[in-house]
């Protein structure tokens, strides 16, 4: 059950004041690598219920006339055409997006970092194609011996030989579409153009997870290691940190590995390095923001089992691995939860489908109670059990159609006969219509859908992998899906 436990605005408060005070340590001009999603950080919002998804961004509209985005992109990820996996978009085409997602909440975009420059067509088109809209395009290169060859990093034919962005705002975020988009290095070179100018600047790291004043075994930092378990990212303590102040502080592996080289990048550009630690490099409060450890813990933990289910379904999808399963498998018994029975929809579809012998949909809402769908003729069992949950939310008898067959049956035909759809069944976000559609005669239709915005925080499981459409409806209405890693049908091809 969805409770509350982490206080929203004492966190923005909070976290705008040490970017204020980061600010000033550096004389009035600070690069912030800004790691994570900036607009819809749905794993913060769900292992710290009471965190918005947009709150990053509401604490840069409050600093919004000192701050300007640097967006970076790896020019090798322009060639590849790299997908962002949670949006099916390209790294480049995520850049449009980002680049209108600021304006639209009245930030400014300076420009946009090219990392890693080589001349090819692809990149060489999107360079043309941001130019011929209005932003400012720079071209960062391949540093022969980077990031060890300190000396050689840090002259005219390292660094050096970058273009240099120009800023003129005091907080200078960089950002990108994803990992390994070279944000640090931009960082880093813009720096050393600064100090070759006689401009006083620093650099500072934003990152949500670990949760720097957590221990290590919290299920909050282990709900980021389950979240990062494709990649080789592992929560440890910071040794540097311990020694230069006798405390333990969270970090990652990568930070901790990379903190000696960036100490010797930054003392060999400011000619000191103003950090003991990679944790002292962070900005980030979010620890200080939790207010019920209780409801966090219990958060972080359902989001650990819903990883492991979308790192089952990844797997037998063929675009997942089992190291992936192994490693949240272990974290699951390290607090000692079962995926089974600390997921109450589970066991609920499952036992709903032995009985209908056929695919099953449970809903935990957020009071507690556990609605179910099967699959019929005339609806798929998310759409069943979605209407279910609706008419249990508004106090709507059971039994009772708020939405017809008279208004089924002619989407039904036309889905069928009109669009070429083979399945008749409609998804959840088809009945969402029909359901709206009934709302303007039917009372209770009408009640049902006003209950929509309530479904938001319900967790759900669905016996089998669900379409795209079915898995984007929930995400969009707000609610936690898993999956049994199996299909419907035993089709190679699943869509």
């Amino acid at each position: 059950m969805f409770k509350v436990g982490f206080d929203n605005e004492k966190y923005l408060k909070l976290q705008s004041e040490k970017i204020k005070d980061r600010i000033a340590m550096f004389g009035g001009k600070l690069y912030l690598e800004f790691g994570g999603k900036l607009f819809d950080d749905f794993h913060a919002s769900r292992v710290l219920p009471g965190f918005a998804p947009d709150s990053k961004i509401k604490m840069l509209i409050e600093l919004k006339d000192e701050a300007e985005i640097i967006i970076a992109i790896n020019t090798a990820d322009i060639e590849k055409n790299k997908v962002r996996g949670d949006l099916g978009i390209t790294y480049d085409l995520d850049v449009l997006r980002l680049i209108d997602a600021f304006r639209g909440y009245g930030l400014y975009v300076g420009s946009v970092v090219m990392t890693r420059y080589k001349d090819n067509p692809t990149a060489d088109a999107f360079r043309k194609k941001l130019e011929a809209l209005g932003i400012k395009v720079y071209k960062h290169y391949a540093i022969e011996g980077y990031p060890y060859d300190i000396g050689h990093i840090i002259s005219d034919e390292g660094f050096g030989a970058n273009e240099y962005a120009k800023t003129s705002r005091s907080l200078v975020v960089v950002t990108a579409p994803g990992p390994g988009s070279g944000k640090m290095a931009t960082c880093l070179s813009q720096i050393y153009h600064d100090s070759k100018a006689g401009i006083k600047s620093g650099y500072a790291k934003f990152e949500t997870f670990p949760v720097w004043n957590l221990s290590l075994s919290h299920p909050v930092n282990l709900a980021y290691e389950a979240a990062t378990a494709d990649l080789n990212d592992v929560n440890m303590i910071d040794p540097f940190h311990l020694e230069a102040y006798g405390e333990m502080a969270v970090n990652y592996n990568r930070d901790v590995e990379v903190f000696p080289v960036l100490r010797s990048m930054l003392a060999g550009i400011l000619g000191e390095c103003p950090y003991k630690s990679p944790t002292d490099m962070g900005v980030n409060m979010v620890g200080y923001g939790i207010i019920d450890d209780t409801a966090v813990s219990e958060a972080a933990k359902g989001e650990i089992i819903r990883r492991y289910y979308g790192a089952l379904c990844n797997l037998r999808k063929g675009n997942g691995s089992e190291v992936e399963v192994h490693k949240i498998e272990l974290l699951l018994r390290q607090l000692s939860i079962s995926a089974r029975d600390d997921r109450p929809c589970v066991g609920a579809a499952l036992h709903r489908a032995e009985e209908t012998d056929g695919p099953a949909v449970a809903i935990e809402l957020n009071d507690g109670r556990i609605i179910t769908g099967k699959t019929s003729s005339l609806l798929g069992a998310s759409s069943a059990a979605l209407l279910n949950a609706l008419k249990a939310i508004a106090g709507i008898d059971k039994e009772k159609d708020i939405v017809s067959e008279e208004i089924l049956r002619p989407i039904q035909k036309l889905k069928t006969e009109n669009l070429g759809n083979h399945n008749p069944r409609l998804h959840t976000d088809e009945v969402l219509i029909a359901l709206a559609v009934s709302a303007v005669s039917d009372e209770d239709a009408r009640r049902a859908m006003d209950a929509v915005g309530e479904l938001r925080y319900a967790e759900v499981h669905s016996t089998v992998i669900l379409s795209q459409v079915d898995t984007q409806t929930f995400r969009k209405l707000g609610l936690n899906l898993t999956c049994e890693p199996k299909y419907q049908t035993k089709k190679l091809f699943h869509n």
